[in-house]
C-alpha cells in the first residue's frame, strides 16, 4: 500500500496525498506532482487480495490493461481519463491518472435529481463513443457505471475513468464485490468477456439517469425469476423509443442484447435531435429549409457555407462576414443548439459543434485563448496537417472516413491548408465554452 506524505521510490516527484478508494479490484489514491504542481490519480492493485490464489494472475492483468490502456490515450479520446504514467513501486504496479475534477454522475442524480431524457441521452453517448473505441482494442470495462463517469467541472463532457474491472481474471473475491445493480449476470457469475456486458452496464446506467432507480438486479431476474419494471413505469414522461432501449440493452441472456455500442446507441441515438427539431426549428424566425435539405443530402461543403450564412444572418453580420467575441457570446441559445442539433441529425452524431467541444475540452481547452490548444485541435479533427502529413477534404467527409468534429468548419473550404489562429483565435475558444451545447 502507499503511504501518504511520502514521495515514491521510483517516481519521487509523486507525493501520495490521500487514499480516495477503495474496492476489491485496486486502491485509488490522490497524488500531486511535485515539479508540476498539479494533481492526478494513482490507482493500484489491492494488496488485500495477496491471499487469493489469482493474486499474481491479477496484477499481471492490471500490467497488461495498464499498457493498452496508456496505448489508447494516444487517440486524445476526450471522454477516456488520459493516463499519464505507468511503473513499478515495490512490485506493485501503479497506474497514473489525470485527476478529473468535477462529480460523478451517480451523486449528480442523487443530489439534484434525474437528468432530462435528452441530457442523459448526451451524457450516455460520450461514454458509448468511449467505450467503442475501448472494444475495438480488446478492452472490455465491466465497470461502466454512473460513478465511474466524472462530468467534468463547468463543461459538458463526461470522463469514463477507473478500469479496474477491465482484467480478465476468475477471482472468487473479486466477485463477490461486482456492482450488482448495474452488471449482468453473466459477469458476475462467469467474467466473460464481451461487449454485450457494457452495453448491459451502460443501459443499466441510462435507467438510473431518468429514473433515480437502478434496475432489478440481473442476479435476481436470473435465479429469482423477478421481471424488469420498465423505466417508463418510474418515469412515464421519457420517450417510449427511449424506454424501448433500454430495455433492449438491459435483455437478460447477452445474444438477445444488441452485441456493440454502436447498434445499440443506434436505437435511440436520433431521438433527442428528433424532439428538439420538433420544438425548436420548426418554432424559429430562422429559415432553416436549405440547411436541412442540404445535409439530408449528405452535401457537406455547401451545408457548411449554409451553417455560416446562417449563423451570420443571426447576428446580423453578414456584411462584415465575420464575428466577434460579443457576438458568439450573445448568440441566441436556441439557435446555436438548432444548427448544432441539425449537424448532429444528419451525421449520427459524428459532426457538430458540440463534438468540437467535447473534444475541445477532452484536450484541457477552455474559454481563454491559447494558440498551442488551438493547433492541437486543429490537427485532431483534421483542420491542419498533422505529423503523419494525413488531410481530409470533403470527398473523405462524403464517405464519412474523416474525424469526428471536422465539420462544421464556418468557410466552405476545408481548414487543413490554412492557419486556424488566423481564422478562429479567440472567437472559436469562447464559441466552445458556451454551455448551452
Amino acid at each position: 500500500m502507499l503511504q501518504p506524505g511520502k514521495a515514491l521510490k521510483k517516481r519521487p516527484q509523486y507525493v501520495i496525498e490521500t487514499e480516495i478508494g477503495v474496492g476489491g479490484f485496486g486502491v485509488t489514491y490522490k497524488a500531486k506532482h511535485q515539479d508540476l504542481n498539479f494533481p492526478v490519480v494513482i490507482k493500484t492493485p489491492n494488496s488485500r487480495l495477496c491471499r487469493d490464489a489469482n493474486y499474481p494472475k491479477y496484477v499481471e492483468g492490471f500490467r497488461k490493461e495498464g499498457r493498452r490502456l496508456a496505448d489508447i490515450t494516444q487517440f486524445h479520446h476526450p471522454n477516456i481519463v488520459r493516463i499519464i504514467d505507468f511503473f513499478e513501486e515495490d512490485n506493485l504496479p501503479c497506474l497514473v491518472m489525470d485527476f478529473v475534477k468535477g462529480e460523478n454522475l451517480y451523486h449528480l442524480v442523487q443530489y439534484q435529481g434525474i437528468l432530462s431524457e435528452s441530457t442523459a441521452i448526451d451524457y450516455i453517448k460520450q461514454i458509448a463513443d468511449a467505450l467503442s473505441l475501448c472494444h475495438e482494442n480488446g478492452i472490455i470495462h465491466r465497470d461502466a457505471h454512473p460513478g465511474n463517469m466524472i462530468l467534468r467541472e463547468n463543461s459538458n463532457t463526461v470522463v469514463l475513468i477507473d478500469f479496474g474491472l477491465a482484467v480478465n481474471v476468475n477471482s472468487q473475491s473479486i466477485n463477490q464485490v461486482a456492482n450488482m445493480a448495474f452488471a449482468p449476470w453473466e459477469q458476475i457469475v462467469e467474467i466473460e468477456k464481451a461487449p454485450s456486458i457494457d452495453v448491459y452496464t451502460l443501459a443499466a446506467s441510462l435507467f438510473y439517469l431518468v429514473t433515480g432507480d437502478t434496475p432489478i438486479a440481473s442476479l435476481a431476474r436470473k435465479l429469482n425469476n423477478r421481471t424488469l419494471i420498465e423505466p417508463k413505469e418510474l418515469n412515464s414522461r421519457i420517450s417510449d423509443k427511449l424506454n424501448q432501449a433500454i430495455v433492449k440493452g438491459l435483455e437478460l441472456e447477452p445474444k438477445n442484447r444488441p452485441q456493440s455500442m454502436k447498434e445499440w446507441v443506434g436505437l435511440f441515438s436520433n431521438n433527442n435531435v428528433e424532439m428538439f427539431y420538433e420544438t425548436s426549428v420548426q418554432t424559429s424566425s430562422v429559415d432553416y429549409r436549405i440547411l436541412t435539405e442540404l445535409l439530408e443530402a449528405g452535401n457537406w461543403k455547401e451545408a457548411d457555407k449554409e451553417t455560416a450564412r446562417v449563423i451570420l444572418a443571426v447576428a446580423k453580420r453578414e456584411e462584415e462576414g465575420w464575428l466577434r467575441i460579443e457576438d458568439i457570446d450573445n448568440f441566441p441559445c436556441d439557435e446555436i443548439r438548432t444548427i448544432d442539433q441539425l449537424w448532429l441529425k444528419y451525421s449520427n452524431g459524428k459532426f457538430g459543434f458540440s463534438v468540437q467541444k467535447r473534444i475541445y475540452q477532452g484536450l484541457g481547452g477552455t474559454r481563454e485563448y491559447n494558440s498551442d490548444m488551438l493547433v492541437k485541435l486543429g490537427e485532431e479533427v483534421g483542420w491542419r496537417k498533422s505529423s503523419n502529413g494525413k488531410v481530409y477534404y470533403y470527398n473523405d467527409i462524403r464517405k464519412m472516413k474523416a474525424p469526428s468534429g471536422i465539420l462544421p468548419s464556418l468557410q466552405g473550404e476545408s481548414w487543413m491548408s490554412r492557419e486556424i489562429l488566423r481564422l478562429v483565435g479567440m472567437g472559436f475558444c469562447s464559441l466552445l465554452s458556451r454551455r448551452d451545447l
